[in-house]
Order: structure tokens, then sequence, then C-alpha cells
């Protein structure tokens, strides 16, 4: 069977790694006669993260790199009154607190959360310290001091509506207590929702950790074209794997596409200067006469410049 080139958008559950779900589409492709095929993820989520894991197949791998830089949209709830070491449901209890915030404290305290943030992010994180993963370090009981780093927060809001559960018996309306809140935050690469919580938590002073926390988008690739593990598991069971697989373009749809002279996909494909042409300057994906993506360029001047080349 032919290799194919394009995404699988998995609804990551629950309790599964980004490199367990990759090994599992990995496993159902080959068990659909596909053979040895390159697979990788745009953006790891965590065991205790779910939604939407773009799964990159043959030269979509390439553009695995731009899915980690992408912005991406998580939905997320901030349980008040106790802080866990991991800033998450797992973890011992670090901190505690019987202070509870109100919803319009919460909705005064969001703006503050908004725009270029400087965050530290969790101890318990992928993020390498003298070459060593901080998760690794904190497990093994070592006082680990993470850097603070900038990030941007396009968008930060509560979750309407706030349920019933959510609030404790004191106070009423905008006034109740607060047990937990639910918000949504549209992000940059990097941003730690933990750490997120953690800092919103402290501002309404209290503390707090996330018990629910859900990537809605990554980048171009949202839950409405994501799959969950069973329908994944069909392919793998005699399903038409077309039916679930995006086309390689998919990954580019947040960018311009330019149609390419059959003289200048030559060119392209032979890595030379192409000069000449008329349009704005700025990031495209390069197709040729039969609509198959031929590269990601960039435009200056009427100049083009090969930033991936891909060999479909």
């Amino acid at each position: 069977m032919s290799g194919i080139n394009g995404w699988i958008i998995l609804d990551k559950p629950l309790g599964l790694g980004s490199t367990q779900a990759v090994a599992a589409v990995k496993r159902n492709l080959r068990s659909a006669g596909y053979g040895k095929l390159k697979v990788g993820h745009g953006g790891t989520l965590d065991p205790l993260a779910t939604g939407v894991l773009p799964v990159a197949l043959g030269e979509a791998t390439k553009l695995c790199g731009r899915m980690l830089d992408a912005s991406k949209i998580y939905d997320f709830t901030i349980h008040f009154g106790n802080e866990t070491a991991g800033l998450d449901a797992e973890g011992e209890v670090v901190a505690t607190s019987d202070v509870r915030p109100t919803l319009a404290q919460i909705q005064t305290i969001l703006p503050q959360f908004t725009g270029v943030i400087e965050q530290i992010p969790p101890a318990f994180s992928a993020i390498k310290i003298d070459g060593k993963r901080a998760y690794d370090l904190a497990r093994a009981g070592e006082a680990v001091q993470m850097k603070s780093r900038e990030v941007t927060i396009y968008s930060l809001r509560v979750s309407p509506p706030v349920d019933e559960h959510q609030i404790t018996m004191q106070g009423t309306g905008d006034a109740a207590e607060l047990a937990e809140v639910r918000l949504t935050a549209h992000v940059s690469k990097g941003t730690y929702i933990r750490s997120l919580a953690r800092d919103i938590a402290h501002a309404a002073g209290t503390v707090g950790h996330v018990t629910m926390l859900r990537r809605v988008k990554a980048g171009p690739f949202s839950l409405e074209s994501a799959i969950s593990l069973d329908k994944l598991n069909e392919i793998g069971e005699g399903a038409a794997a077309n039916d679930f697989i995006l086309p390689f373009e998919a990954g580019l749809d947040d960018i311009p596409v330019l149609d390419l002279s059959p003289d200048a996909v030559m060119a392209v494909r032979q890595g030379r200067v192409v000069t000449g042409i008329a349009t704005d300057d700025g990031l495209y994906w390069a197709r040729d006469a039969e609509m198959r993506p031929v590269a990601m360029i960039e435009l200056f001047a009427g100049t083009l410049k090969i930033v991936r080349g891909f060999n479909i």
C-alpha cells in the first residue's frame, strides 16, 4: 500500500501520553497495511490533559515544528484551596488556604494575565536543566529552580455558565465564593496552563491547582476535526484510513497559497533562486499545476526563499 502524507487529529483521552498516542497511530496504520511510515506529533499533551493532538504522517512531519510554534486554546478548571507539587490533580499537597474567591474577583484579576506576561514553569515539566528533564529532578526530590519566561496570553475568560457544584454555600450570584472555576485561554507556545492557574489563584489571595485541562485547538486544528481513540482503532480493524486522515495542506490552512508556474516549480525543486514574483511579501505555501504542495516559501521584494521543501 502506498504511503500517506497528512494528519490524524486525535482527541487524546485522559491517561494517555503523547508518545503513546503516536505509537497507537503507527500500530493502527501498520495493521491497515501502510507499513513503515514517518509519524510525529505537533505539541505534547500531558497524560492528565485531553483534547487536540495533531499527529503528522509522512511529509507532514516536516510541519511538526510549525505546530509546536502555533498558538493553542485550552479549557481548564482551577480548584481552589489546595496547591499540589505538580499543580494538577496528581502529587502531594504543598499549600492550603481557606480563602475562596468570588466570580467578581476572578473577573477583575483576569486582565492582569492577558497580553505578554512573565511565567515560571512548573517544576514537573519537560524543560531541561543542565541536560536533565525538570520532572526527573523533581521526582528525585531535588530542589528545582525554574527560570521565568515570557509568554503571551491572547485571551482569557471565564467559561460560562458557572455550574452549581463550583460554588460553595457562602454568598450568591457574583458574590458567591467559588470552589472552582472553569476558564478558556488562547495562549502562545511555551505557556504552561498549570502555572497560569497557580498564579491566578495566588492573585486571588488563595492557592489552587488544575483539575481539568482540555486542548480545544492547536494551530489550525480543532476538536471538530478530531477523532477518538476508538475511531483510530477502527483503522487497524479495516476501516478506510482516508475517512479519518486530513490532507497535508490542512496543516497550512493558516497561511495563503501561491500557485507557481512549471518553470518556477522546477527551480524550487532544484533549489534555484526564483525572482520576479508579483505578489505581496510574506509566508506562503506553494503548489504546482496539479495542486500538489511543493514548498513553504517566503517572498521578499519578488524573490522567493524556500523555507521547507516537500516531496509529494
